[in-house]
This record gives C-alpha cells, structure tokens and sequence, in this order.
C-alpha cells in the first residue's frame, strides 16, 4: 500500500497475506449484522418464495434488523457466519493480502504504480479470490437469506450441512454458482475498494494533510467504502439473487438482471443500498485500520527477533 518509507522494514508478503485474512474476519464479525440485513432487502421482491415461508416485509436497514429480531431471534442476524469467516479468511488473504505482490508482477518490481497497473492488480487478485472462495460465498448467502419456516425448520441447520446439500441437491457446480457474476463484482470492488484507498492515501500523505496513522487510514478506507458502494451494488444485487436462486429459477446471471428489470425496474439494483454502503463503508474502516496495524505489528515483531539487540 501507499505510505512506505525508505526506512520502514517492508511487510512481507506472508506479513500481508495472514494480516489482510485476520483483519477481514474482524471486520466481519463487527459489520455480519448489516451484510445480513443488506442481503434480506436485496432478495426481497423475488417471485418465488420459499414454500411455507413467512412474507415479511423488510423496510429500511433498522426495520430489518429489527423485524428479524423480532421473528426470528438475535441469533439470526449472524446466520453464515462460520461461512463468513471461512470466506474472508481464504479470500480477503488473497483479494487484499496479494494486491501489492501483484503491482509489484505488473511493474515488474519497480516502486512506480500508474492507475492502470493498479486497476489490473485489483481485477486480478479479486479473480483469483474468487476461485478460491466461491463455495464459502454461495453457503454465506444461503445462510443469510433463510427465515424460518412454518413449522420452525430451516433450510439449513448447519454450515456443513449446507455444503453437503448443496453438492447433493445441485451438484458441485451448484457451490460455485454465480462465479462469473461473483468474479465481475469482485473485479469491480477490488478496483473502487484497495486503489480508491491505495490513492487517497497517496495524496493525503503526498501533500502532508495527514501522517500515516489512524486518521489517515480511517479517512481513506470511510472513502473507499462509498465509492465502492456506488459502483458495485448492481453487481451485487445480481450476484446475491443467483445465488440464491432454486434450481431453474433463473437460466444465468443476465437473465437474472433482465428479470430484475422487467418486474421490478432499475430502482432493484440499487435495493439494499443504504446497508450496503453501511456495511461496506463500516467493513473498510475497520478492515483497513486493523490490517494497518496487524503488519505494523507483525512487521515489528519479525524485525525484534531477526535483530533483538
């Protein structure tokens, strides 16, 4: 990231791989409550409804937080979060954690990163995460959009046994579901999110508005976040109603979109957006800020003990 001087030891990138996973899960475990409420107001509107399902209507990011808590408990706000932890754990490490690794591969070595090299090492890492980690995100949303049913079941009880169902139910390719529509959101969030904040930071520090601290790292991530709000959530929105989807309910990703805006109009893209950008604004603050310290501090660490005295 930008903000490294000469004479600062350079974090590894085992430093910034563990750190960006480790910051991730943190970030989630403060923000999971949100994402739920964000991923409920997306789905909402669907033609086909879960068989016994309750018809709840979800308005606004309290009214669904509190709707939820009223019929379904606390618990449920933090439905998929063993799922959540696993996909950040495996994917932010690879999204965030090799982001500089690969502008270094794309400048081959130099420290001068243009925006376009920037751009192509955002889309790559995000692709790549996405190979990784599409299960884990296929199982998060399906935690996350389940109410109870009539009679108190749930369509899944348990994160291996969604796994398991999954692959039973739709095959494996059922678990990488929405893997191209994942693959272009993560493609566009990479790019408004780790170069939004990679050169806010730049100019804060360039042009000595702030030191490299707290300040610096709260003001660039609150700006990714929106940025990253306004231009991802259509893909977003999409990419959460096909994983989502039964079986045949929707033939690809475009169709699905075209469905969203034959029955519901263009307004469906940007449904959720307040949680959204809630969450992710939210989510980049307290990622970026904690996986500013974790490789200050790690970094810190591996320096004592290569030369203590």
């Amino acid at each position: 990231m930008a903000g490294m001087k000469p004479k600062d030891m350079v974090p590894s990138a085992a430093v910034k791989f563990f750190g960006a996973g480790t910051a991730a899960c943190i970030a989630d475990l403060v923000t999971f409550p949100l994402d739920t409420a964000k991923v409920r107001l997306q789905i909402q509107g669907e033609s086909q409804k879960v068989k016994g399902a309750s018809t709840v209507k979800y308005r606004g990011v309290y009214g669904t937080i509190t709707t939820m808590v009223r019929t379904e408990g606390a618990r449920s706000l933090y439905n998929g979060l063993v799922a959540g932890l696993q996909r950040q754990m495996s994917f932010a490490s690879v999204r965030i954690g090799l982001y500089d690794s690969m502008k270094q591969f794309y400048t081959r070595g130099t420290e001068s990163a243009g925006i376009v090299t920037r751009l192509m090492a955002g889309c790559t890492t995000g692709a790549m995460a996405v190979a990784f980690a599409q299960p884990t995100d296929v199982v998060k949303v399906r935690f996350q959009a389940q109410v109870r049913l009539a009679d108190g079941g749930r369509r899944y009880n348990s994160t291996l046994e969604a796994y398991k169902t999954i692959a039973r139910d739709e095959g494996v390719r059922g678990l990488w579901k929405g893997c191209m529509p994942n693959i272009t959101r993560n493609a566009i969030v990479n790019c408004a999110e780790l170069v939004t904040y990679d050169m806010i930071k730049e100019v804060i520090l360039k042009y000595d508005i702030m030191t490299d601290n707290l300040p610096c790292h709260f003001t660039a991530a609150f700006g990714a976040g929106f940025c990253t709000t306004v231009v991802a959530s259509p893909v977003d929105v999409v990419k959460t109603r096909f994983m989502n989807s039964g079986a045949g309910q929707y033939n690809s990703a475009i169709n699905c979109a075209l469905n969203m805006l034959r029955n519901e109009g263009p307004a469906a893209f940007y449904k959720g957006f307040m949680p959204s950008f809630l969450r992710l604004g939210s989510w980049n603050i307290v990622m970026f800020v904690t996986y500013e310290q974790i490789k200050r501090g790690m970094t810190r660490t591996v320096q004592y003990w290569e030369s203590p005295f």
